[in-house]
């Protein structure tokens, strides 16, 4: 089984890697293989909706990491992804991006266990922590908890490790992700996916 955590920072070796290097390792602890996916800190455009990949599978375009994380998210059997924390809200770079990895291909996803990350200076953690899992919870997904919400404090890397809440919260999520996978795993042979209705979009313009 393996986990793909999303570092969401411009930042490659930042504080929310901190953060989600803590989880991996106490996934990797639990037998979970992981891999950390940077969404780099060039620019990312935006959905524009034109449906195209409804059709394909993937967004129309290609001059960044979507479609590639799109295919590591679809062959992984859960998934974590993590933000620094912008005016209470994740990194503007993130949610283009997780707006073209979920917009019509959210089934992909479905069922594989979630969690949202932050880490923040000081406030803005939840108000960024409840976008993040609005991914989650349109997409069939159960979401994982941890003891506390899923926020490191920290302006540095050094600063996060010195947030010994906030580690420990990491490595609860990561231990409670791998025990969701395996019972998951278990159950597969006794208990079916569940059997979804057709979607009922009801718009309120005749």
């Amino acid at each position: 089984m393996n986990v793909l955590l999303i570092n969401g920072s411009p930042h490659p070796q930042g504080c929310v890697f901190t953060a989600l290097s803590e989880i991996a390792t106490s996934l990797n602890r639990e037998g979970i293989e992981t891999r950390i996916f940077h969404i780099g800190n060039k620019a990312i455009r935006g959905c524009i909706a034109c449906g195209k990949c409804a059709q394909t599978g993937y967004c129309v375009f290609t001059d960044d990491p979507v479609n590639e994380c799109v295919d590591l998210a679809s062959r992984a059997d859960g998934l974590i992804i993590g933000s620094p924390v912008y005016y209470a809200s994740p990194n503007g770079s993130l949610c283009a991006f997780l707006d073209r990895m979920f917009f019509l291909k959210s089934a992909k996803y479905a069922d594989k266990p979630a969690a949202a990350i932050v880490n923040c200076r000081r406030g803005g953690a939840s108000a960024a922590f409840d976008v993040l899992n609005k991914y989650f919870t349109i997409s069939n997904m159960p979401v994982v908890s941890s003891q506390y919400w899923n926020a490191t404090h920290g302006t540095t890397p050094e600063e996060v490790k010195q947030d010994l809440e906030g580690l420990q919260i990491m490595r609860s999520l990561g231990i409670n992700m791998a025990w969701l996978l395996k019972c998951i795993d278990a159950a597969k042979a006794t208990v079916p996916y569940p059997v979804r209705e057709a979607w009922q979009r009801t718009n309120f313009i005749s």
